[in-house]
């Protein structure tokens, strides 16, 4: 009995300190009318749902992170895999395997996330577009405390696209499947915030980022597009929606 309520006051203390053990739970739903193939880039040991995953219309994934947990996710398009695992993507391919070990290749739609730990707790998350555009994509947080607003790019972007930007479907004429950024595009420091332009002060919007912010208001547009798009929760579990506005 004495052993009993030692653990019971060890409970209370880890509970009542901050540090009591917790999880996120991030689910990854698929609201587009075609298959995607969700891919996971883990900042840490901690990798989620092997890196990798064939997602059907309409079908949705559970994933458990751990505190201090940080990565992305992206939606990987128009893909063909084999027995093995080997194959392409269209779009956001990352290495040629289902299961991703490695970022995937631009320009993608990218949800950030950086998971609390310790007594604040706080998580950080962003949909960005640094890296250019390939699918819609929401982050609606559920439960939690503090500001926990919705983040995402709901537009779809390939149909504003400038021609210069544009990734063509080699498999669909005449569709767009993705959207570059301009540092994709033309690699030059004043639209990759890089050499003189490597700061806030010296790197600013452009008219390609500023075609981006207006399509999708919340999202990231450039390297230093930080005030109005990245976003903190304390205690949530996280819905992330390819296609949200299709469902």
């Amino acid at each position: 009995m004495g052993n009993f309520s030692s653990v019971l006051i060890l409970f209370f203390v880890f509970i009542t300190s901050g540090i009591a053990v917790s999880a996120t739970l991030f689910t990854l739903q698929n609201s587009c009318p075609y298959t995607v193939w969700p891919g996971i880039l883990s900042g840490n040991s901690n990798t989620l749902g092997g890196g990798g995953f064939p997602l059907a219309p309409g079908a949705s994934k559970q994933l458990t992170a751990p505190q201090g947990w940080s990565g992305r996710f992206w939606a990987r398009t128009g893909c063909n895999f084999d027995s093995t695992g080997h194959g392409n993507c269209v779009t956001g391919d990352c290495g040629g395997v289902l299961k991703c070990i490695g970022g995937g290749v631009p320009p993608t739609t990218l949800a950030e996330f950086t998971v609390g730990s310790g007594e604040s707790g706080k998580d950080f998350y962003d949909v960005s577009l640094v890296d250019g555009y390939n699918v819609e994509m929401g982050i609606k947080p559920q439960g939690g405390s503090g500001d926990c607003r919705y983040a995402g790019c709901v537009a779809d972007v390939n149909a504003v696209c400038p021609y210069e930007l544009r990734i063509m479907d080699p498999s669909n004429n005449g569709i767009v499947a993705a959207c570059k950024s301009a540092c994709l595009a033309f690699n030059s420091p004043e639209f990759c915030c890089t050499e003189a332009h490597a700061t806030p002060q010296t790197c600013s919007p452009t008219h390609y980022s500023a075609m981006f912010k207006s399509a999708c208001p919340s999202a990231y547009s450039y390297a230093y597009d930080d005030a109005t798009s990245t976003f903190t929760c304390s205690g949530s579990n996280y819905l992330i929606t390819f296609c949200p506005t299709r469902s």
